[in-house]
């Protein structure tokens, strides 16, 4: 696969998205940095979506619940080049009915080189970054080189 160099904007659609177990985990760090995420573009999976805005007044997009398919509306929208970070609680200690679907969207962020936190400490780390609220370069997938490749 051929790379290029993508510059990631200064405001950021971070996609937010948590296992049941830790949906209270998730609202209390996004309370702690409302301020912070506020001035971003913020997407989550249905419910944790609904959590979000409803108890932490955020403005979210919501998709559907995650396992109904909102993990793979977020890894469409990875692949689109629309979700530039994920922070992704998701529970270790608890078998997952999709985790097939968490697995593809996990691998999905890793090919389209995004951040992920999956845990606080993690996303701690991230918000707190100085390039959380500046451009920064990255590379990602060349699909549009892989095409043309293909076609000769």
């Amino acid at each position: 696969m051929l790379y290029k160099k993508v510059t990631a904007p200064a405001t950021k659609s971070i996609a937010l998205v948590a296992h049941d177990n830790m949906k209270p985990v998730l609202l209390g760090w996004a309370q702690k940095y409302k301020d912070k995420l506020s001035k971003h573009n913020l997407y989550a999976t249905g419910t944790t979506g609904t959590v979000l805005a409803k108890q932490a007044n955020l403005d979210v997009a919501a998709l559907i619940s995650g396992p109904l398919g909102g993990d793979q509306q977020i890894g469409a929208l990875i692949t689109e080049q629309k979700i530039d970070m994920m922070i992704f609680f998701w529970d270790p200690l608890e078998a997952q009915p999709h985790d097939p679907d968490v697995k593809a969207l996990l691998r999905l962020a890793a090919v389209w080189n995004i951040p992920v936190a999956a845990n606080e400490s993690t996303a701690d780390l991230l918000i707190n970054s100085t390039l959380f609220d500046t451009e920064y370069e990255k590379s990602i997938p060349d699909y549009d080189a892989y095409m043309a490749a293909r076609t000769k």
